[in-house]
This record gives structure tokens, sequence and C-alpha cells, in this order.
């Protein structure tokens, strides 16, 4: 999968200033601009580079050399000596300047040139150069379930704080409507108090609520100002982001899916037990590349080459195999298979302990939707009894039957109960969207 590098500045606006943006839209900016998600596709990317590395070794190799030494020409007869890294040319027992049967030595330097030319070409290793491709794709395949797991991440991060934008917008209208109310009671009680009708003690009750009414409203401003700042931050457009509302409202319906069914999901959709699975196959292609060090290497190899003092030079071919064994290395293929069968075991118990995460990552929060599908049942009861207890509240309280007291205090309760189903219907879209996350499902829908 290709990298491109996409930034509000670079590809234009993302979200046109004062426009409406679904929750839906807010995903696929995030999937677009964040660059944590651009991070994750291009270390896949370069995951992806590493099997066209491995396959290289599978083909053809040619080498191209060339050279120009300017050396002395004393032989060194039958000498025999270890080249350590061909550092150390070999110089023929015949002295090139002098007469036959003159060994005295000269500081005379002279032109040695060399070019040449090497082919060769693997032909069997018993599976370790193919082992090295099969592990360079289990691990770019770990990587793009990886680069799956941060969508998947950022898709939640995304729709908290959506949602959270939503409740706060929503308790900004709670707010704003308790301040209302309570200048009318305000305006209420002045009215009375004026005519003789109700005490002073109303006024300064009513003006007490007024301004706590107002500090719960500069506390719901901050908090949207807050929340938006986090949406931003979630889309991947921090301050570049223009003002935008919201499209979707916090609502609910029934929960009609079973957990089974949920858990069969995630089992199947879920990346970062793909990742893992990938993983354990990469352990399994280096067990089967260090088991070919038990066998040998085949190679065929072809050259050309022309060297000497001068023109014409001698040119000389070769052609042949090269079998390669490493017959006996103090048992380190040995241990280097066990090393590597106790990762693929570790990552294979990774796999387990994930798999009883899922469980319960699902399990919970299947629970908790089911259980904030509740909450909004009683929320809403609990709305409608403290509305009809604020309305009997302010009929008893205008015609002088009750005090002040008792109306705030059906108005505090009018108002909390309010909020409350506000961050009902709140907790019923973060947990759904938690069950998307933790299902993995998310994920088919972009």
């Amino acid at each position: 999968m290709a990298s491109t590098a996409n930034s509000p500045s670079s590809s234009g606006a993302p979200i046109p200033p004062g426009s409406q943006l679904t929750l839906k839209e807010a995903i696929q900016i995030a999937l677009k601009y964040h660059p944590r998600l651009q991070e994750a596709i291009d270390n896949t990317s370069a995951a992806q580079q590493q099997i066209g590395e491995a396959r290289s070794y599978l083909g053809p190799q040619l080498f191209g050399a060339t050279q120009y030494l300017r050396s002395t020409d004393n032989g060194i007869g039958n000498t025999t000596y270890y080249n350590a890294d061909g550092a150390f040319p070999r110089v023929s027992g015949t002295n090139h300047n002098l007469p036959a049967n003159d060994t005295s030595q000269s500081w005379d330097t002279s032109n040695n040139y060399m070019g040449g030319v090497t082919l060769s070409q693997f032909l069997v290793d018993f599976g370790r150069r193919h082992g090295f491709v099969s592990e360079r794709q289990f691990e770019a395949a770990a990587a793009a379930a990886n680069q799956q797991l941060t969508e998947l991440d950022l898709i939640y991060e995304v729709s908290q704080r959506y949602f959270e934008l939503l409740e706060a917008k929503r308790l900004i209208a709670v707010y704003e409507k308790a301040l209302e109310q309570r200048q009318y009671h305000l305006h209420e009680a002045q009215v009375k108090a004026n005519a003789g009708l109700r005490p002073q003690l109303d006024t300064y009750v009513t003006s007490a609520e007024v301004e706590r009414a107002q500090l719960h409203l500069v506390d719901a401003r901050n908090s949207d100002e807050d929340a938006k700042v986090a949406l931003d931050n979630a889309l991947g457009l921090s301050d570049s982001a223009p003002a935008y509302e919201l499209a979707d409202v916090l609502t609910y319906y029934p929960v009609n899916e079973s957990l089974n069914a949920l858990l069969d999901t995630a089992f199947r959709s879920r990346p970062d037990l793909s990742a893992l699975d990938d993983q354990a196959k990469a352990m399994g292609a280096k067990i089967v590349q260090y088991r070919s060090d038990y066998y040998p290497t085949v190679n065929a190899i072809a050259g050309y080459s022309a060297m000497g003092t001068g023109t014409p030079a001698a040119n000389n071919f070769n052609a042949g195999i090269v079998i390669t064994w490493p017959i006996f290395n103090s048992f380190l293929t040995t241990d280097q298979i066990a090393e590597t069968r106790f990762r693929q075991h570790a990552i294979l118990r990774e796999i387990e302990d994930l798999r009883q995460e899922v469980i319960l990552q699902v399990h919970t929060a299947y629970l908790n939707w089911q259980a904030s599908l509740q909450r909004i049942m009683r929320a809403e009861k609990t709305l409608a009894a403290s509305r009809a207890e604020l309305e009997l509240a302010e009929k008893r309280y205008e015609a002088g039957l009750t005090s002040i007291i008792e109306l705030e205090d059906a108005q505090r309760s009018y108002t909390y109960d309010d909020a409350a189903y506000a961050d009902a219907l709140y907790g019923f879209s973060i947990t759904k969207a938690a069950v998307d996350r933790a299902t993995g499902r998310s994920l088919a829908s972009f």
C-alpha cells in the first residue's frame, strides 16, 4: 500500500467553514489526514518493500569490478598463505622484470589492471531463501494488521470525541433552558415581593439560583469548546479546523444483537489477533531458514576477467557449481531453532491471552450497551416525572400555595434529570462505539 502524505493545507480544506459534519464524514477525514495513520501506512509500505528485498536473493546476482594498482613485482616463489578477506593479492613466483633465477628484490613499480564480471544464481538451499521471503511476507501482513488496528482505534476515538461534543451542546441547551426558567422565577418573585404577596427572601433565593445557573452554563460552554478542540485533534486537523456544526444527534434504538454473534465477529475481525497470528507464522518461516543449515547450499557461478600489467590483458573465463555445507558449527543451528520455537510458542500464548482479553472487552461492552439502554428508559421516565413536578410547583407558587424553596427544588431536580437524560443518550452512543471497537466490525464500514 503506497503512502501519500495528506495535509489540509496541501490538498484543500476537508471541511468547508460553517458546514455540517456527520460522524461518518468525520471518520473519513481522520482516516485521510491523521498523522498517526499515515505513520502506520508508511510502516506497512516499508514492510512490503522488504518482501522485494528478500525475493532479490532468489534471482541472479551480477557483480562487476575493476581496479588499478601501482605495485612492485617481486616474486614470492612457491609461498603459500591464507589470504584473509582477499586483502593481499597473490603475486606469481616469477620476477617479471628480472632474468631467470634472479631472486633479487626491486622497489620499482609497474601498472596492474583488472576488470571483470561475475554471475551467480542460487539453485537450492533447502528452504533458507524461500523461508526468508515467507518471513517477510508474514511480517508485512502483521504490519498491515497493525495498520488496521490503528484505523480501528482512530475510528473509536473520533466517535468518542464526536459524541462528547454532541453531549456538550445538548448540556448547553439544558442549562440555557434552566437559566431562562430561573430568570422567570426571579421576575415572578420580584413582582410578588413588591406587591407584598411574598417575602423579600424569595428574590434572594431566586437570584442565587440564577447565578448558579449562569455558572453551570459557563462550565457547559467551556466543556463544549474543549470537546471541539478534542474532536479537531482526533480528525488530525488541530488548529487548522474551521468552524462547523454537527449534523447527527444523540439517539438510541433497541439492542437486538446476541453476545455470541458479537464474539464470532470479534474473532474474525480483530486486527491485533491477525497481527499476532502472522508473527507466529513468521517465526515458523524463520525455523525453516535455520533448519536449512543442516543441508548444503548450491549456487551456479560464471565469470570473466581481464588482468595484466598492460595491454593486451590476459582474458579468463570460468563457470561451475559451488556447494557449501556448514558441517559443524558448535550447535549454533540447533540453538537458533530452539530459540525461535520458544519465541513462536510465546506468541501463541500471547494470542490465547489476547483472545481472553477480547472476550472480556466484548462481553463488558455488550453489557454496558444493554445497561445504557435501560438507563435511557429510566432517565426518560424520571425526566417526565420531574417535568410534571416542576409544572405543578410553578402553579402552586403562582397561586401562593407553596414556598420558593419547593419551586427551586423542583427546578433543580428537573435540570439535573434533563442533564442526566443527555448523559444517558451519550452513554448509549459511546457504548455502541465500544462494541464496534471490541468486535472490530467498524472497519467494515470504512
